[in-house]
């Protein structure tokens, strides 16, 4: 079992800055595929962020690349995503997931479905 809990989000204006935070807690000695989903309502939840803790390639979506890096610090079992330049059309729910399947890789896109472990979210506003 993995338990995550984000943290970080908040009201900016566009061009604003953030960071969340999702800290894990529960099977950290193992290595996990974890992301960042965003959600607004009436829609899916789209993975925006991915990375695998034991290492490879991280994943953004085009249309947070240059703005937002997600991270994550072995020691603290943290994972990251420093949101920069926001823009209002990033208004959503940010929910931290975690799957123990290897996503590395260039060709990976986080789809919801593939995650196990998931946080409460945590909410971020961004007004024109």
């Amino acid at each position: 079992q993995l338990y995550l809990v984000e943290s970080g989000g908040g009201s900016v204006q566009t061009g604003g800055s953030l960071i969340l935070s999702c800290e894990a807690s529960g099977r950290t000695a193992n290595t996990w595929c974890m992301s960042w989903f965003r959600q607004v309502p009436g829609k899916e939840r789209e993975g925006i962020a991915s990375l695998y803790t034991g290492g490879g390639r991280t994943y953004l979506t085009d249309s947070v690349k240059g703005r937002f890096t997600i991270s994550h610090d072995n020691d603290k079992n943290t994972l990251s995503l420093d949101l920069s330049d926001l823009k209002p059309e990033d208004t959503g729910s940010y929910f931290c997931a975690a799957d123990g399947r290897w996503c590395g890789y260039a060709e990976y896109k986080p789809e919801s479905s593939h995650f196990e472990f998931w946080g409460k979210g945590t909410q971020v506003n961004v007004s024109s």
